[in-house]
């Protein structure tokens, strides 16, 4: 897809599932079992926006640090596809306001993240402020890599970490804030 600048912008594709954890520090040992390193600590903060299809996001790393990301994929338990667009920002305030004036902001979701990798496999333990403790497993798919190869591993990576299909959230965390009345 190109963008007026003339600039490619690529849909990337990843397979991904979320879970509710019960026990955090059970699952972090499970987790850096499998990861290739220590994790990184992230805080982030989602500015979700009001859009026709998809969702459309503002996540906010910094004063002077942050990612406009629009994404789509199906609201479904297990593992499932998602499209998605990134684009970096220098300036996530002013993005923000313009954004939340032009489209209205959905809500916003706030979450300590620690990132690790498994591979080509993020792997999250997320703190998300009014929800709790989730993880979550994006399997980046690599070139000629299928949908179903990236389940497969979802689903090896399921089995190592003892996640169950009762575990499994279907949604978005800003759609739980939102059925909760969180947001």
């Amino acid at each position: 897809m190109e963008g007026e600048s003339g600039r490619v912008v690529r849909v990337l594709v990843n397979v991904e599932i979320k879970a509710r954890v019960s026990d955090l520090n059970t699952m972090r040992d499970l987790v850096e079992r499998v990861a290739d390193g220590p994790a990184q600590v992230l805080i982030q903060r989602d500015v979700f926006f009001q859009t026709p299809r998809g969702r459309l996001k503002l996540r906010v790393l910094g004063p002077g640090e942050g990612q406009l990301v629009y994404y789509e994929r199906q609201d479904k338990a297990g593992p499932r596809r998602s499209d998605y667009m990134i684009e970096p920002t220098a300036d996530p305030s002013s993005l923000e306001r313009l954004l939340g004036e032009c489209l209205g902001v959905r809500g916003v979701v706030t979450k300590e993240r620690r990132l690790y990798w498994a591979g080509n496999t993020r792997i999250h333990l997320d703190h998300v402020e009014g929800l709790g403790e989730f993880l979550e497993l994006e399997v980046m798919l690599k070139p000629g890599q299928s949908v179903e190869e990236g389940a497969q591993r979802a689903h090896e990576l399921m089995g190592q970490l003892g996640i169950g299909d009762a575990d499994l959230v279907d949604v978005a965390y800003m759609d739980l804030l939102e059925r909760s009345g969180g947001c």
